[in-house]
């Protein structure tokens, strides 16, 4: 049983690890918006600017969605049907776990017999306090919108939302961020409305 048990243990560590690594994709649309006409883009440089992110981070993103545009059919022309923008959010989060828990040893308890139970001063059993761990982590939001060059309007937005690898790793720092584009943009264009 404890073979068994230790045996677990890495794959719950494991499970716990990718759960924090993920991207959380919301995403909204025009309804009225015909996506299947949408064949081209162009960077609208204007949003981009205004991203606050550094601009080897820019940089990273725009390689990752131009990569993601490409490899949904659409080509990068002078004449967009869409301009493609980003927006950047950051913040810390703290995570305060207070280690409060039973533990076991030696020490007086209540024992159960026939009855409510009977006082034995050597009983298994007892209260423990671990301390307090505070971590802190950061967050980041990354939006992508589709504008629809001829309108000039708003028509398909996606937001990531995850854990940022606060990394020198140059390699860790491009797969994440290529992870949060590609999982953002794996929900263009977004389903189609079910028939009545």
């Amino acid at each position: 049983m404890k073979k068994n048990i230790l045996l677990l243990l890495p794959l719950a560590a494991l499970f716990m690890l990718s759960s924090c690594v993920s991207v959380r994709v919301v995403t909204d649309y025009d309804r009225n918006a015909d996506f299947s006409t949408y064949k081209s883009y162009a960077f609208y440089k204007t949003g981009i600017d205004q991203a606050q992110i550094s601009d080897l981070d820019k940089k990273r993103i725009l390689r990752a969605i131009q990569n993601e545009m490409g490899n949904r059919g659409f080509v990068k022309s002078e004449k967009p049907d869409l301009l493609v923008s980003i927006f950047t959010k950051e913040r810390e989060r703290v995570n305060i776990n207070n280690n409060v828990g039973w533990g076991w040893g030696w020490g007086p308890g209540w024992g159960w017999g026939p009855g409510w139970g009977f006082w034995n001063p050597w009983m298994w059993g007892g209260a423990g306090w671990g301390g307090t761990n505070v971590s802190t982590r950061t967050e980041g939001s990354l939006y992508i919108d589709l504008i629809d060059t001829k309108s000039k309007e708003l028509v398909w937005q996606g937001k990531g939302v995850g854990n940022l690898n606060n990394t020198s790793n140059i390699d860790k720092k491009e797969a994440r961020i290529q992870e949060f584009v590609s999982e953002i943009l794996e929900k263009y264009p977004p389903n189609a409305l079910p028939s009545n």
